[in-house]
């Protein structure tokens, strides 16, 4: 499929952010995704996942948190407010900004959107998913979960991929398990013989047949959610 890129800025957040816009060929409303990335920044990777998407006929748009800041001094700031107030900090009222900037767009319908996101961008995913009703499905990679758990009782469905020998493997389980007391839709799995970033095929730890099972389930799960 033949897609359309863009590199876009959206002032609605605080400061603004600067992202990157992958259009599906065709013409009107459909299925679109925010694509959150990890402690990398939006890198080449990421804009890989970005585009994947689209070819798969979403409008995919993947934003740079760290737009115009340090990034080390950012990404310590976002896990402390992953910590420290899970539900409410700057990068989760940033992706409800990339959001509300996604709705206003032709391409989008707005009753159907989800978000994918890789570590620290998965933890925030699942965060943003038990305070915003607009996502109707996210997709965590080996991310933190929000504190205290519970609060994924208000969660859409999740579709979430962790790797068995990192320290977000105890998170997935947990995840799983409180996910299946409040009867939320779901499907965590955690791949065995897989580190952190397994589904990065520019890092070291890529596993490919970890990334290409993860990959076919994400898509099955939104497929039957969004489309």
């Amino acid at each position: 499929m033949s897609i359309t890129i863009e590199n876009v800025q959206i002032k609605s957040t605080n400061p603004a952010m600067t992202a990157y816009l992958a259009l599906p060929e065709g013409e009107g409303r459909g299925p679109a995704v925010v694509v959150i990335h990890e402690a990398f920044g939006l890198n080449d990777h990421i804009k890989d996942v970005t585009r994947r998407f689209a070819e798969q006929g979403y409008v995919a748009l993947a934003v740079d948190l760290f737009a115009g800041r340090n990034q080390v001094l950012c990404m310590f700031r976002f896990f402390g407010g992953m910590f420290l107030n899970s539900l409410d900090h700057e990068a989760i009222r940033n992706l409800k900004g990339s959001l509300d900037w996604l709705e206003t767009q032709p391409r989008v319908d707005s009753n159907r959107v989800g978000a994918i996101g890789f570590c620290l961008g998965g933890g925030l995913a699942i965060a943003w998913a038990c305070t915003d009703p607009r996502l109707r499905v996210i997709a965590p990679f080996y991310g933190l979960n929000p504190r205290p758990l519970n609060v994924v009782e208000r969660a859409c469905p999740v579709v979430g991929s962790y790797p068995e020998n990192d320290f977000t493997k105890g998170m997935g389980e947990k995840l799983n398990t409180t996910l299946q007391t409040y009867q939320i839709d779901h499907d965590i799995k955690v791949y065995p013989g897989t580190k952190h970033s397994f589904f990065n095929d520019q890092g070291p730890s890529y596993d490919a047949a970890a990334a290409t099972d993860a990959w076919g389930r994400v898509l099955h799960f939104f497929e039957s959610r969004l489309t």
